[in-house]
């Protein structure tokens, strides 16, 4: 829906070699007085990489991410849950699709993108390589990874670029009703028998530290969170997100009557925030480097999938031609 009319190149666009000061101020000044930005119009070319990577990323991160709820399509506890969980898992699919066709406005084409995360040189969220190991996992990644996932995106809503600012919009009304899917199914296991809260905490324990990870690096250490935010592709920092997160997120676990895995969580009443522990940002590092529980075992899928749908792909572009065959006729 993104692309249509995207396929002629931008004679007007200069190489990376021949950008002016000029045109990287007067892009600024733009930016800086927030107009969006659109596909065929003027913008750096490394502006243009990093949306690139980062909208790709996004879109890996949620096809990837069906992989771990999929793993419960056919083991939900009822038919209801069934039905939620298959128009979550469908839902992230269509998120994939709407990422996909805002970056491909950006001159990248989606058999590149995905040839990129297929061979590796492409990431996704790490979270995403963490087993789903009991029921409970479904509600925890609802209701703490769609959480840190919504506290990261709603901004994106305002992102300098227009295609996925407005890509956003939908995503993040569809992310909030699955973080809300997630709590509810937690507080239902909260109010349920011993066994099903010992559960609940069993899940919350093993997921908030990976969630926390999700923001990426601290600001000291992050490769591109400033240039960023001076292009207004990002609104907030890491650390700034990530606190915003806990601040939301410790008041429900209390609500729901869970501990969170953190000694040092507390309310610091001179902030006006929850202090929090320090990460391990050796396990961090770990995953994203692919030696996480499920890095090996969620790429094979991908793999086999794609190789497997690849006769879908040749009849769609074989009904294609056949249409576009009969139009010239």
């Amino acid at each position: 829906m993104y692309t249509q009319g995207l396929d002629q190149k931008d004679k007007a666009r200069p190489a990376a070699g021949e950008e002016t000061a000029a045109q990287q101020d007067a892009f600024q000044a733009r930016v800086d007085a927030e107009e969006k930005i659109e596909p065929k119009e003027w913008m750096p070319a490394a502006y243009r990489r990093t949306l690139v990577r980062q909208i790709s990323q996004h879109a890996h991160s949620e096809i990837i991410g069906m992989q771990p709820e999929g793993n419960w399509l056919t083991r939900a506890p009822s038919l209801k849950r069934k039905a939620i969980l298959l128009a979550k898992v469908q839902d992230e699919a269509g998120h994939g699709l709407y990422l996909y066709s805002a970056a491909e406005t950006l001159g990248v084409s989606r058999d590149e993108m995905v040839g990129d995360l297929l061979s590796g040189k492409a990431k996704y969220s790490s979270i995403f390589n963490y087993p789903t190991l009991t029921w409970a996992d479904i509600g925890a990644i609802g209701w703490l990874v769609d959480g840190a996932a919504i506290m990261n995106q709603i901004p994106l809503c305002r992102c300098s670029y227009g295609p996925y600012a407005r890509a956003m919009v939908r995503v993040c009304k569809e992310e909030s009703f699955h973080q809300r899917q997630g709590f509810e199914l937690m507080l239902e296991l909260c109010r349920g028998t011993g066994a099903q809260k010992a559960m609940a905490q069993d899940a919350l324990d093993r997921w908030w530290w990976p969630s926390l990870m999700m923001f990426g690096p601290n600001d000291a250490d992050s490769k591109h969170s400033a240039q960023s935010m001076a292009w207004k592709i990002k609104r907030f920092s890491n650390d700034e997100l990530r606190q915003k997160f806990v601040d939301v997120t410790a008041p429900q676990a209390e609500f729901l009557g869970l501990r969170i895995p953190d000694d040092d969580l507390a309310w610091n009443a001179e902030t006006g925030h929850y202090d929090f522990g320090e990460i391990d940002w050796s396990e961090f590092h770990q995953v994203l480097a692919g030696n996480g529980p499920c890095n090996r075992e969620r790429m094979e899928k991908r793999r086999a999938a794609h190789d497997n749908g690849a006769w879908v792909r040749e009849a769609a572009e074989a009904h294609a031609a056949k249409r576009a065959a009969r139009d010239a006729a």
